[in-house]
């Protein structure tokens, strides 16, 4: 009699400890937003760009304010970029400085794919079309603020 006590009881247990782990909420609120950038860069050997853009999330808009160097550009370019925000829990967890290893050319009318991510975690994903004649290996900076 007293092991089906402690078979229940400890059956009761694990079923309370179920309920309690599976009740309970991510850890992770983790969200995605969108992203539209407007970039133009200039450079010989050291490039600097600049530009702005909009962050959607949670169903608000936020202004952005984008600005980088970028080491080996050759040449001018313009480029407008959208795609998503990843791994996002709060707007702000957008701002800071991006890193990206890249080699790309961009010609007349040619797209620009580009994967970032920031110390908070934030992972942006973009894509577009670059307009101008721009060749370059870079090692990005690319720091976003919000305005």
């Amino acid at each position: 009699m007293l092991d089906l006590f402690r078979l229940t009881r400890f059956f009761s247990t694990i079923a309370v400890a179920a309920t309690v782990v599976a009740g309970a909420p991510s850890q992770s609120y983790a969200q995605t937003g969108s992203v539209r950038f407007h970039i133009a860069k200039v450079g010989f050997i050291v490039g600097i760009g600049g530009g702005s853009g909009t962050l959607t999330f949670q169903g608000r808009s936020y202004r952005l304010s984008i600005g980088g160097v970028n080491l080996g550009t050759i040449g001018a370019s313009a480029v407008d970029l959208i795609g998503n925000a990843y791994n996002l829990r709060t707007a702000t967890d957008i701002v800071g400085t991006y890193a990206q290893s890249s080699a790309a050319l961009a010609i007349v009318g040619g797209a620009r794919v580009a994967t970032l991510q920031n110390a908070n975690g934030v992972i942006i994903k973009v894509s577009g079309p670059a307009i101008g004649l721009e060749a370059s290996l870079s090692l990005s900076g690319m720091t976003i603020s919000m305005q």
